[in-house]
């Protein structure tokens, strides 16, 4: 079963900038956005009645502070916010908060912070335990932004083919084409490949297509579960994080 989009509530007076944030996470594949609100007892209600993965929060709401609010609630969040003043991002930080954008910033933050996210939320899965090595991975990809973004064009031609074939069996998939054999998934549902798969479509060997998988599962670029068949060892199958 593969993970669900992962959904994001705006919390922000400001009905322009709201919306904007909210178009703005609809936009990155992967998160759904609900509808905004304006104030701490909005959020609240919201909270109580639906669950959420990611607040992205204001500071300053006509009710109260966003960042008391932080004491409240059990949900990973992002303060985008104007106040840059170091003891309110001290606070912020001391609270729990996952990322702090100061406001105005750049067209393309926010979904390059989202991203990171993602990937962050793709290694440290809830389907298993992790070891030190992969918290520290997840800790460098959720500070640094999409690094995988800004490092892409130096990946090899080899690593950046085996991430193609996802994203070519997504669009076939939801274009309701016939995948190849192995895959498995609709419209919608990011489509599971094997090593197998991968090396075939490729046209390299499975040992090969396996390690280049497992690198990228450690980016959280891809994730992995095990798919357990009737006889015999279980076999990692891939999805597009």
């Amino acid at each position: 079963m593969t993970s669900p989009d992962l959904t994001v509530l705006v919390v922000d007076d400001d009905f322009y900038v709201a919306e904007l944030h909210r178009r703005q996470v609809d936009e990155v594949p992967g998160f759904r956005a609900l509808e905004p609100v304006g104030t701490a007892a909005e959020m609240r209600r919201t909270l109580a009645e639906t669950p959420v993965d990611l607040l992205l929060l204001d500071v300053h709401l006509p009710d109260g502070s966003g960042l008391d609010l932080l004491r409240e609630v059990d949900v990973d969040a992002f303060v985008l916010s104007a106040a840059s003043d170091g003891e309110t991002v001290r606070r912020a930080l001391r609270r729990g908060v996952v990322g702090y954008l100061i406001k105005p910033f750049a067209s393309g933050v926010l979904s390059d912070r989202l991203r990171a996210y993602q990937r962050y939320r793709n290694v440290l899965d809830d389907r298993g335990s992790v070891d030190q090595e992969a918290l520290e991975r997840a800790l460098r990809i959720l500070h640094s932004g999409d690094a995988a973004k800004a490092a892409s064009p130096s990946r090899s031609a080899t690593e950046q083919a085996v991430l193609e074939q996802f994203d070519h069996a997504d669009a076939a998939a939801a274009a309701g084409a016939e995948g190849a054999a192995g895959e498995e998934g609709d419209a919608g549902t990011p489509v599971e490949l094997s090593a197998a798969d991968v090396a075939t479509r490729v046209g390299v060997s499975r040992a090969t297509a396996q390690r280049y998988l497992a690198a990228l599962a450690a980016d959280g670029l891809v994730t992995m579960k095990l798919s357990y068949g009737t006889t015999g060892r279980p076999e990692h199958r891939y999805s597009r994080g």
